[in-house]
């Protein structure tokens, strides 16, 4: 049985203004932001999106998210989640017209985590991010199921999970679980709260929110629940099906569908419990380049399909990716490699309220704090080191390799047997080279965007795709028809080699119009047998699948919680009373 709440009139006749002092009751007139300017920060997406809101609502604590969910779904507003605010596609944050008032519940203050289990388990509160969860592991010798640099620098661990966040590290997929606590309300427009969470916290939704975020249980209320898994226990299997004609892992593979998992922001969930996971005590690096794409084909196919190990990572970069990365990126690489992770909240705070200073001096011009960093970065050295600079001269595609010390030996006989080629080498990294290789890499991830930003004259936009393809396809480097690449002033390939997901951005002139563009991809991915997104939500820029569109209509069936969501309905659902609520 769960605690409910009577339901409420969808379309109260409060004003916005008694709305917003009800909140401002609740979570302090300095956390209800309000007007363009205080809420643009949230309202706009990292790389896509945007559009206008009644409110921002910060939350500080589980209690005050709970009684800002009851005021908004009493006055009939739409409710959008949003914790970290990076995903790709728009996905947190509202996109284009709405019949109803739009509130953002951002949860980021509510930050928290408790080890359960022995630190084999973790229940992560909605602030909590990959940062503070790896930097809390790594006394265990554990770490999460992503690391830092596998998803958005600074996302939050409750993001990756509502939003099928695939990562980097090969054996474990997509970020899932079918433990949570959550919030929805049923088809007879019943908000209620559902503790899934496998803890014992009683039935009272104040109380059990309280006693959650203080840790006020103990061993005894966790329950093993064997029934009920916090990761994907086949992945690694499932990856390794090499001739199977679907891909390894996307967004809408229902098998991947369950409550909070894939959510993406369908439900307010107040918690996850997730597995953590040995963290290796030694491992390798190796770095592979070549000028002909079949031979990374047939090196993943022999991974795959003969390795005795697994390697934790592998990494993909094409040459285009490399030189944009290494200069709008470097800010980035050099900001981890000198300052560590931790600082990286402070700064992206600080690089938030310089661009928040230039909006209110509009003579400052837009994105302040990116032109400042660009011009820091370009006065800088070089950082990258010298083999990894001579494979760039010399090759066009780069697979970086990480595998346990147990499995180095097995991956040295296997390079040692196909390279040197007539089209390839490879090296062994020292750590330092390691290390930098894959920061290079994902330092990519965010390049795209500055360079956006720096060189608005000539560019329009991103159009920022990522695909899976099946796990048999041998062809996997895209070439573009000349009548699609002609707007196309920089094509960015990077990706996770072995799991066949790739990140494909595009950056286009000025004057194309991206989404006749990114519509016209979709038929050639199609042709391809190709699943997209991959490992994203997806957002304001993708059509839900038959799947993923039935799993949001089971969770929100009144339409309330982020509508419009994989281009379904914005509209209301009115109640319908006499249904009987899903179990």
């Amino acid at each position: 049985m769960q605690p409910t709440l009577p339901h409420a009139p969808r379309h109260d006749t409060r004003s916005t203004a008694a709305l917003l002092d009800e909140l401002r009751a609740i979570v302090g007139r300095r956390h209800v932001l309000a007007g363009d300017r205080a809420t643009l920060r949230h309202r706009t997406g990292y790389r896509f999106g945007g559009g206008p809101v009644l409110a921002v609502v910060r939350p500080g604590t589980l209690v005050e998210q709970w009684r800002v969910l009851q005021a908004c779904v009493a006055a009939g507003v739409i409710v959008i989640p949003q914790a970290a605010n990076t995903g790709l596609t728009g996905g947190s944050t509202p996109h284009g017209a709405y019949d109803r008032p739009v509130v953002v519940i951002n949860t980021l203050r509510i930050k928290g985590l408790h080890l359960v289990r022995d630190g084999t388990q973790v229940v992560a509160l909605p602030g909590t991010t990959l940062y503070a969860l790896e930097a809390r592991l790594k006394p265990l010798g554990r770490e999460p199921h992503s690391v830092i640099g596998s998803s958005c620098i600074g996302a939050s661990v409750m993001g990756g999970v509502c939003n099928n966040s695939g990562g980097a590290l090969v054996r474990r997929g997509p970020a899932y679980t079918e433990l949570a606590l959550y919030a929805r309300v049923d088809a007879q427009g019943v908000l209620s709260l559902v503790n899934h969470l496998g803890i014992a916290l009683g039935d009272d939704p104040v109380a059990m929110l309280d006693r959650l975020e203080r840790g006020a249980f103990d061993a005894a209320d966790v329950a093993a629940l064997p029934d009920r898994v916090a990761s994907d226990p086949h992945y690694g299997a499932h990856v390794r099906a090499i001739d199977a004609e679907t891909p390894a892992r996307f967004n809408a593979d229902p098998a991947r569908l369950f409550e909070a998992s894939g959510s993406a922001g369908k439900l307010m969930v107040f918690a996850v419990r997730l597995d953590t996971f040995p963290k290796e005590a030694a491992t390798r690096v190796f770095y592979i380049g070549t000028n002909d794409p079949t031979e990374l084909a047939e090196l993943r196919r022999t991974i795959l399909g003969s390795f005795t190990q697994l390697p934790i990572a592998a990494e993909y970069m094409h040459r285009d990716a490399f030189d944009i990365a290494a200069r709008y990126g470097k800010d980035t690489y050099l900001a981890i490699r000198r300052l560590g992770t931790d600082r990286l909240p402070l700064l992206y705070a600080a690089k938030a309220k310089v661009d928040s200073l230039a909006a209110r001096l509009p003579f400052l011009g837009e994105h302040l704090a990116d032109r400042l960093l660009q011009w820091g970065a370009d006065r800088l050295p070089d950082p990258l080191p010298a083999r990894l600079r001579d494979y760039r001269d010399r090759f066009a595609h780069y697979l970086m390799l990480r595998v346990s010390e147990e499995g180095a030996d097995e991956a040295r006989a296997a390079l040692a047997a196909r390279f040197p080629s007539a089209h390839g080498d490879w090296f062994e990294c020292t750590s330092e080279e390691g290390d930098a290789a894959f920061l290079h890499r994902f330092a990519a991830a965010g390049a795209a965007v500055r360079y956006r930003q720096i060189h608005r004259d000539t560019v329009g936009d991103i159009v920022a795709l990522d695909i899976a393809l099946p796990r048999n396809a041998t062809d996997w480097f895209e070439r573009l028809p000349d009548p699609l690449s002609a707007p196309i002033l920089h094509a960015l390939y990077y990706g996770h080699f072995l799991c066949h997901v790739f990140h494909q951005d595009y950056i286009v002139r000025k004057g194309t119009d991206p989404v006749a563009l990114e519509h016209a991809m979709w038929a050639l991915l199609d042709a391809r047998g190709a699943e997209y997104p991959a490992e994203h939500n997806v957002g304001h820029l993708y059509p839900a699948k038959p799947a993923l569109r039935a799993h949001y209509a089971a969770l929100d069936p009144c339409n309330i919680f982020n509508p419009g969501i994989g281009e379904t309905s914005r509209d209301a659902a009115p109640p319908r009373p006499g249904l009987t609520p899903p179990a």
